[in-house]
């Protein structure tokens, strides 16, 4: 049985298992429905924790049976992207006096970092569109 099989079924056992707690919730009282609330939440954990590990399969077994070279290029302009993002990012355009007075812990650091993601994905964003634009318009021209 190959892993694509097992991972269907997998799911769909999930996908019972799921549909049991929810029906159970809906049937139950609010205490009842509190600790299934629960429940609920450890197989959503589990759930995650087996498809980011069922990635990370395929992202390695796709990086020995493929080129490499290519896969590493992309990792690493990925990264590039992230540092420019973090560079270009302050932390110090933003008034904190706000925030911290209504006790949330909000330092220069978490407004770097929420900058920086913000900006790496505007960069992401421009290219995936980019891209698209370029594919049609090669498209266009090439019929």
């Amino acid at each position: 049985m190959n892993l694509y099989k097992i991972i269907k079924y997998l799911a769909f056992a999930l996908g019972i298992i799921g549909v049991i707690f929810v029906l159970m919730v809906m049937a139950g009282d609010a205490s009842a429905a509190e600790s299934m609330g629960s429940n609920v939440l450890y197989i959503t954990y589990t759930v995650l924790a087996l498809a980011i590990l069922l990635v990370l399969v395929y992202v390695v077994k796709g990086l020995f049976s493929g080129d490499i070279k290519k896969t590493l290029m992309t990792v690493g302009l990925f990264l590039a992207i992230i540092v420019v993002s973090f560079v270009l990012s302050s932390g110090t355009d933003l008034d904190l006096t706000p925030f911290t007075s209504k006790g949330l812990d909000i330092t220069e650091s978490t407004s770097k970092y929420v900058g920086a993601g913000l900006y790496a994905f505007y960069i992401l964003a421009i290219v995936a569109i980019g891209s698209m634009v370029f594919s049609g318009a090669k498209n266009i021209f090439k019929k």
